[in-house]
Parts: structure tokens; sequence; C-alpha cells
């Protein structure tokens, strides 16, 4: 069995999660709007769209052309890395429950959730898409796309964080209710 094509397949589904987040970041937004809820940073989202779309296009093209093999056990480790930061993914967004979207959003006097993951670390989304950027093209070998992304990712993110915890700590008790969390790392 040639194993790019179960790749493919594995993109396939992480390309199908992804619009089924932009179909859930619309209705998001539209209940975040009704609440008096805004829009922060847009300048920023363009980009990020644009380099997660790239990383699903990039992996399998590197697969293919460059013949990237499947190394069982750093695949198999790396797959594993994916299920889990699908997993905290899930979790972080159960926990924001409408507040979340793929977009920065603001509702003025509205405290952040401080519940589920975010009980240890402000940003465990951000902390699932920093690793799923690398894991996801090591399944099967990518590892230039791996680098390439996550350097790029680490750039985006930099940007979408400081916008976020700014618009936040300007609108609500983001400080006081988040403030002694680091970012990315529990604690």
């Amino acid at each position: 069995m040639d194993t790019r094509w179960l790749y493919v397949g594995l993109i396939g589904l992480v390309v199908a999660e992804r619009l089924l987040e932009l179909v859930v970041t619309e209705r998001n937004a539209r209940r975040l709007r009704a609440r008096g809820g805004f829009e922060v940073g847009r300048s920023h989202f363009g980009p990020m769209a644009l380099l997660h779309t790239g990383l699903l296009v990039a992996a399998p093209l590197e697969v293919f052309w460059l013949q990237r093999p499947f190394v069982p056990w750093f695949g198999g480790t790396m797959l594993a890395l994916v299920v889990g930061t699908m997993a905290l993914r899930y979790w972080a967004i159960s926990s924001l429950g409408d507040r979340w979207t793929t977009r920065v959003f603001v509702v003025p006097e509205e405290s952040p959730s401080v519940g589920g993951p975010y009980r240890w670390m402000r940003h465990p989304n951000y902390l699932a898409v920093i690793v799923e950027v690398a894991a996801l093209p090591l399944v099967h070998s990518a590892w230039i796309t791996a680098l390439v992304f996550s350097v790029a990712n680490a750039f985006v993110l930099r940007v979408r964080i400081r916008v976020e915890e700014e618009a936040l700590a300007a609108h609500s008790d983001y400080t006081e209710k988040l403030g002694d969390r680091r970012r990315l790392i529990p604690s």
C-alpha cells in the first residue's frame, strides 16, 4: 500500500475540519456582534489563512515530489501529536463556547474564559497550532515543510498573540484573570 495516499487522506480530514471551523467562526461571529463584540487585527488574518492553506498544500507536495518516506515509528509519533493537538484544540474551543472564532473578537466588559485548559495557560489553541504545524508534515517526513511553516507560523503567531492580548486587556479584565498564566507553556 502506498502510504502517500493515506497521508493525502489525513490532509483531507484536516481540510474538512478547517472548513467546519470556518462555519463555526461565522456563526459565533454573528453572536459576538449581537452582544456588542467587534473584530480587531484583521490585517494579520489573511497571512495567517494563507500560511495554513499553504501548509496543507505543501506537505503532500513535498511527500510526492521529494519521495519522502513514511517511517512508522516516527510517523506514528507525529500522528499521535497531531491527534493530541486536535484534542487540545477542541478542549479550548469547547471551553470558549460561542466566543471561539478563527478571528480575534472582543466583547467589551466580558470576562475571558478561565476554565478548561485556560486554567493553566493563556493560549492553549495556539500551542496546539504550533505543535500541529510541525507534526502534521512530519507524519510522512516532509521536514522542509515542517521547518519553513513552523518559522513562518512563529512570526504570524507573534503578531496574533500581541494583537489579541492588547485588545482583551483594553476591553476586559483579561490581565487580572489570566495575567498570571504563561502564554503557551502550562504552569
